[in-house]
């Protein structure tokens, strides 16, 4: 690390749990985020102050002013720009060292199975049920862990699935692609503005416990948020030996999981 990096990053190497080897992995390291809107904003923010040396934002959509309320990666200069873009510039200002790739496209699973195979952790801030099976569909084939999470109205959620371990479950084994969700937007359910700034800080969190090896992430767990009262409650889940996605054998069967919400 240089002289700049050691003062900047001096309040993590006075943490014995991540010390000087902890934040030279979180420079090597590689985050790819799907989604750079309500949970996107503040997994690139605190992921790029941070100090993890690469990240790639995927959003396909433009800032517009009803994001404002709540997307703080982004401002009322930024309306009608690449999303994106504009979270890039937001990590830029605070911190010159991560390397940003940003593809203002739709994630389809040709280049999902492109960028999660060059990635260390993937943060899945996407805000519909497709892109979040595609997202866990490539993470389980190329055994990268994924930092899943959700918000809608005052409800988040929370998850980490590492398929790097045997028993770990996938986001299919709780969520089955062939389940019926109901897909609930923002615009007609309203998203507390806190909330997706409290469960994308956990996926960041989670993301550099990862990264660093340091912690015990979530993996195998979900968390569940209620912010109308700030309770938590967190479920244990299995791998299931009938998922299509990752067909662990031997799994018992998780416990019900409420439907994802749409984290925009």
């Amino acid at each position: 690390m240089t002289d700049d990096q050691l003062l900047r990053y001096s309040r993590h190497l006075l943490l014995e749990d991540i010390g000087v080897a902890g934040q030279q992995r979180l420079l090597a390291g590689h985050a790819l985020v799907i989604g750079a809107g309500g949970l996107g904003s503040p997994v690139a923010l605190y992921l790029g102050s941070a100090g993890v040396g690469h990240i790639t934002l995927v959003d396909d959509d433009t800032v517009d002013a009803t994001n404002l309320q709540r997307q703080i990666a982004h401002d009322r200069s930024r309306v009608g720009l690449h999303k994106a873009d504009s979270a890039a510039h937001s990590v830029r200002r605070l911190n010159p060292d991560p390397q940003l790739q940003t593809l203002c496209c739709r994630a389809d699973a040709a280049l999902l199975d492109t960028l999660v195979a060059a990635a260390d952790v993937v943060l899945d801030c996407s805000d519909n049920f497709a892109t979040r099976q595609l997202v866990n569909a490539a993470c389980v084939r190329h055994r990268v862990p994924l930092v899943s999470g959700a918000a809608i109205g005052f409800d988040g959620q929370l998850a980490v699935f590492d398929l790097r371990n045997a028993d770990s479950p996938c986001y299919g084994c709780v969520f089955p692609p062939a389940g019926r969700v109901e897909e609930v937007a923002c615009a007609t359910m309203g998203v507390f503005a806190p909330l997706v700034g409290i469960i994308g800080s956990m996926q960041a969190a989670q993301a550099l416990q990862l990264l660093a090896g340091c912690g015990q992430p979530l993996a195998g767990r979900l968390l569940l948020l209620d912010a109308r009262t700030m309770d938590t409650q967190t479920l244990r889940l299995a791998r299931q030996a009938a998922c299509p996605v990752c067909g662990a054998p031997n799994s018992e069967p998780s416990p019900a999981a409420p439907p994802p919400g749409a984290p925009r």
